[in-house]
């Protein structure tokens, strides 16, 4: 019995050693468990992750910079591509509108505009990857002139009055397609000096030329403006178109020659009726000469609005400021050729209004004639005859030996009013045709020294009363630019007040001119102040 239980020992540990031997592990004996005891489960073993699949990289798009095409017709754009591999090739939907090629080099394509029209670019690398570009061709608004000269008179030149001729001139030489539109303000010009007499300038002048199916053109013009002194001469006679006043068709409405030792001043003020096509009025003046000719005008031009006293009321401020200052333009009209001085729109139920002065400074005569067009037609059109238009109701068509009237005399504040008019006395024409009524392109001047023999300080003022009928009116007192608004006959207002020292005196210096559209004649009166409301106050026409 104990030799059994002895081998049965031995075999177990043999059992042990070769599980030892195989790695296993044998637990240490456990405490015997009591009866109550469950036994522990032993752990489950977790199980091992699925290996992830590789995530595969999203390959970069083709970048296409800028990402759209704007060419001009017979132009080309160059798109810079980027994050391609391989070679780009390249798909354009409609090939009448425009060619692309690319420098696989450079990865540079270049797009030359063929018609106007939009159509898609595609752009494809070896992988596979596209990009569509949008295009879209078509012709520039115009063109802009980068430089160009001008040469003015001014004593000196106001800042206004540069600017204005600079973008004109801007604005003249920008060349715009059927359709497109023109814009140049002197908003958008910096010079902020007066130019003096032999003095130069160079201004830019910003131009921008657009419209619908036009690609924008922005471009900035340089002007060269000289100064040039001109003596001051007055006119010696007066040239007026207002006949036929309302045009039924177009043709010549005035011819005259500009002599160089005549200077002369021209008023013209016509209008187009609703109903009729819109038309244009042309002021051309030719050389005749084998030599150039040198023209200065100065002018008050307005153009076309459907109120007549307005446009006769902005030509005459315009003209008087200029005037009084020596503001005016130079031009060259060479040998044997002619120049259009003047273009001004005209559509139906519109007036236009212009006052010019205007002397041959050097060269030859020169034929000036006025005209009337079909707005549709070219403003340099060969004129077919010098036949003058006639029309069923008469007015002042001729040429008028006083073109200024000057008057000084004293007034005491004791006296009774002392009254001026202005436009009263009828011209005579020196060609067949109507008399000159209502003075109009008539620049009138008044010096009136006021007088004060009271001990005390007089209030006095200046009073408007039309006469003829409704009219508007520009003043220019001692040196002071004042306007009124429309104002009916017989009505009186103060256009500016003095308070003369006891014993003293004030002079008074008047120019104004009868405003074509308004109904002249128009009185000025001297008189004690009534109490009415100020000039420029509310309920007053003046401003």
């Amino acid at each position: 019995m104990q030799r059994g239980l002895a081998a049965l020992a031995f075999a177990v540990c043999l059992f042990a050693l070769a599980g030892i031997a195989h790695g296993q592990v044998v637990p240490a004996p456990s405490a015997t468990p009591s009866p109550s005891a469950s036994p522990s489960p032993s752990a489950s073993p977790s199980p091992s992750p699925s290996p992830s699949p590789t995530p595969v990289p999203t390959p970069p798009p083709i970048v296409v910079a800028p990402a759209a095409g704007t060419v001009p017709v017979g132009a080309t754009q160059a798109l810079q591509v980027s994050s391609v591999l391989g070679n780009v090739t390249l798909t354009v939907a409609d090939q009448a509108i425009v060619d692309a090629t690319v420098d696989q080099g450079t990865r540079i394509v270049t797009l030359t505009g063929k018609q106007p029209g939009s159509t898609l670019l595609t752009v494809a690398d070896s992988r596979g990857l596209t990009r569509a570009v949008p295009i879209r061709v078509a012709y520039n608004a115009g063109t802009i002139t980068t430089s160009a000269s001008i040469q003015i008179t001014g004593d000196p030149a106001s800042v206004a009055f540069v600017k204005s001729q600079a973008v004109a001139l801007a604005r003249a030489l920008a060349r715009p397609r059927e359709g497109a539109q023109v814009t140049a303000t002197e908003d958008d010009v910096a010079f902020n000096e007066p130019l003096g007499q032999d003095d130069v300038a160079d201004i830019d002048v910003p131009v921008l030329i657009q419209g619908d199916t036009y690609f924008n053109v922005s471009a900035s013009t340089r002007v060269h403006v000289e100064n040039v002194a001109a003596p001051r001469i007055a006119p010696d006679l007066l040239m007026v178109s207002d006949f036929p006043e309302s045009l039924t068709e177009g043709g010549v409405l005035f011819t005259a020659d500009l002599s160089r030792n005549v200077p002369s001043r021209f008023l013209y003020f016509h209008a187009n009726p609703a109903g009729q096509p819109s038309r244009r009025i042309v002021l051309r003046a030719e050389n005749h000469s084998p030599e150039p000719s040198i023209v200065q005008f100065i002018e008050g031009r307005a153009d076309a609005v459907p109120n007549e006293l307005e446009v006769g009321h902005d030509s005459t401020e315009r003209f008087i400021v200029h005037l009084l200052q020596n503001e005016g333009s130079l031009v060259v009209i060479p040998a044997n050729s002619s120049l259009n001085l003047e273009e001004q729109d005209l559509p139906p139920g519109t007036v236009v209004s212009n006052t010019l002065q205007l002397r041959v400074l050097n060269g030859g005569m020169v034929h000036l004639t006025l005209f009337a067009q079909d707005a549709g037609a070219d403003p340099n059109e060969s004129l077919t005859g010098d036949t003058l238009l006639t029309g069923s109701y008469p007015h002042a068509r001729g040429i008028y030996g006083i073109p200024e009237f000057h008057y000084a005399t004293q007034w005491r504040v004791t006296d009774p009013y002392l009254e001026l008019s202005v436009g009263q006395i009828p011209l005579p024409n020196r060609l067949q045709g109507q008399a000159l009524a209502g003075d109009y392109g008539v620049l009138q001047s008044f010096v009136i020294n006021v007088q004060n023999p009271l001990a005390t300080p007089q209030a006095i003022a200046i009073y408007e009363n039309p006469r003829g009928g409704r009219a508007t009116g520009t003043f220019l007192i001692d040196g002071t630019l004042l306007q009124s608004h429309q104002t009916p006959a017989f009505s009186r207002f103060k256009v500016r007040q003095y308070v003369v020292p006891a014993k003293g005196f004030v002079r008074v210096t008047i120019d104004t001119m009868p405003e074509p559209g308004s109904f002249y004649p128009l009185k000025l009166i001297f008189a004690p102040d009534d109490g009415s409301v100020a000039p420029g106050a509310p309920g007053s026409p003046i401003y």
